[in-house]
């Protein structure tokens, strides 16, 4: 089983980085293989609405050709999907967008690149909007019939300077938990196929 993780902060090794790894490690000691894509300093576009993928079913974005479109590519390999974003005015960054966007675009033609993945959200925030952010994640992995495991507690993590959200204990446990429940969801899921 393979998880990829999507860091869709402005800082590679920000505190977004730090919650997505908590919940990777719990994956990882369960034995299911992760990866993590960072969309910092990446080209990145959002969806011109071209309907291209419409007519190639082919699960790739054929209109733009970006790091988005190595996203995608990953994702058609992946069991579960975790997408990590800081709050920038109570919401998801602008790179978290364009690949919900282009990804649910690409989804919507193509069902079986995310039905019945498993997918997280994530959530680094200094004080206000996480739950919107929360909320913005999770609609592309509702409407594109994707399983979302729970947590502690919601997935969010609250700190401002760099590293400053491994000082959140309740938001660190939350992530662990999410890790863990996550293994148990993908364990189950697949033994259903």
């Amino acid at each position: 089983m393979r998880v990829v993780a999507f860091n869709c902060s402005a800082r590679k090794y920000g505190n977004t980085a730090r919650l997505i790894e908590r919940v990777l490690v719990e994956l990882r000691a369960e034995g299911i293989e992760t990866e993590t894509l960072a969309l910092a300093g990446k080209r990145v576009h959002g969806c011109t609405a071209c309907m291209k993928c419409r007519e190639t079913l082919d699960k790739r974005c054929s209109g733009i050709n970006d790091y988005i479109s190595e996203c995608i590519e990953a994702i058609d390999g992946a069991d579960g999907i975790v997408i990590g974003s800081p709050v920038y005015f109570a919401d998801i960054t602008p790179e978290a967008k364009a690949l919900i966007d282009r990804v649910g675009y690409v989804a919507r033609a193509n069902p079986e690149l995310l039905r019945r993945k498993v997918g997280a959200a994530v959530i680094a925030v200094r004080r206000g909007g996480a739950i919107h952010a929360f909320d913005s994640i999770n609609h592309l992995f509702l409407i594109s019939e994707m399983i979302v495991p729970g947590s502690s507690y919601w997935n969010i993590g609250i700190g401002g300077p760099p590293g400053a959200v491994e000082q959140d204990d309740e938001g660190t446990q939350t992530m662990a938990r999410l890790g863990q429940n996550m293994a148990w969801l993908l364990k189950r899921v697949r033994s259903e196929v």
